[in-house]
């Protein structure tokens, strides 16, 4: 028989355990976030947003189930231009984007550090990591950001390498000689290199339109892009030079936005950032042979620049990695250091440089 003691603890444990069967499941707390880019949706980079980054979020979240984010996407102009992203976030017009880095050479100068290290490295995923190492281990890029209102996650490289794409044939570098090459920023340094090329700034969505009606005679992009944007209908020859991955992406958050956020979900979202980091890049890469099949198909011819001639063509460039170093320098940045670490990096990761720009540096 149960004794009146043990009657009593099994009647409270009962009555203690309907009382749980009857109390709610903690809410789920749902955080509106606004997620804007000026390019269209077609964009690789922005597709992967949208299509990895987004629902990898989601996922993360769920397991816990503490917090969702009901997230509104923006892209194509719809808030922004491709060279509003930067001010478009620092003032709230978005809470989370991907700022095209290369256009604000002024504002991120640290985040040009691939761009001016040309003839180096042709891998995306080399080049995104090595970047990203070298933002957290100098707070430089951070702090640039933090000046326009915005928390660094991670930076994204869309691009296997720079190639020329001409509307006249292009055999040699002789053939660039005296044409308007367009370009996004540092790139329009390497035709210093090249007697008589203008270079034309000018984004990624604009390149067909400048090519179609004669702004310019060429422009450096990647051939991913070349095939989203049909750049082969415009200009049909394309000069194999190698000329590296670029940086061009960075993942930012609204600063004011980022210190309400709990730190469950900052967790996640810098989590995520790396992941769409490295996903982003081996997509450039798995892209890149299908991308030069895709431009042939349409009508474009390849003509793979030797050797010989892309040393000749770094040689003939100025130092623009220790230019660009000396400003940073000259600013209180460790830009030298920067440098040399980075080229430190991509040595150590099997990279051959057709030039050494850090060797080059006078301490």
């Amino acid at each position: 028989m149960i004794n009146t003691l043990s009657r009593r603890v099994l009647l409270a444990a009962a009555f203690s355990a309907g009382l749980g069967a009857l109390a709610p499941a903690q809410a789920t707390e749902t955080i509106k976030l606004i997620a804007i880019d000026g390019y269209p949706d077609r964009s690789m980079w922005v597709k992967e947003f949208s299509g990895f980054f987004i629902p990898r979020v989601n996922e993360e979240l769920a397991k816990t189930g503490n917090y969702q984010i009901e997230w509104q996407e923006a892209y194509g102009g719809e808030i922004v231009k491709p060279r509003g992203v930067l001010d478009g976030i620092k003032l709230g017009l978005g809470d989370i984007g991907i700022v095209t880095t290369i256009f604000h050479n002024s504002k991120l100068p640290s985040q040009g550090i691939s761009a001016v290290t040309p003839f180096v490295a042709a891998d995306a995923r080399i080049v995104a990591k090595a970047v990203d190492e070298i933002a957290k281990e100098f707070p430089q890029m951070a702090t640039e950001l933090d000046a326009e209102n915005q928390v660094y996650l991670a930076t994204g490289v869309v691009l296997d390498t720079y190639q020329m794409f001409s509307k006249t044939p292009v055999n040699s570098l002789a053939d660039l000689e005296g044409k308007k090459v367009a370009g996004a920023g540092y790139n329009l340094r390497y035709l210093e290199g090249i007697p008589g090329t203008a270079g034309v700034r000018g984004g990624l969505p604009n390149f067909y339109n400048m090519l179609q009606t004669g702004v310019v005679d060429a422009a450096m992009l990647w051939p991913e892009a070349a095939k989203t944007f049909k750049i082969a209908e415009v200009a049909p020859y394309m000069l194999k030079a190698d000329l590296g991955a670029v940086n061009t992406k960075t993942v930012t958050v609204n600063k004011d936005v980022w210190a309400t956020l709990p730190d469950e979900v900052k967790d996640v979202l810098q989590a995520i950032a790396i992941e769409y980091r490295d996903h982003v890049a081996a997509v450039a890469m798995n892209r890149a042979a299908e991308s030069l099949e895709a431009y042939k198909a349409g009508g474009g011819t390849i003509v793979e620049l030797s050797d010989e001639a892309r040393t000749a063509w770094a040689n003939a460039m100025p130092n623009i990695a220790a230019d660009w170093a000396n400003s940073l320098d000259e600013t209180g940045a460790p830009g030298t250091e920067m440098l040399q670490a980075y080229m430190a990096k991509l040595k150590a990761a099997g990279m051959s440089p057709v030039r050494d720009w850090a060797a080059e540096l006078t301490n």
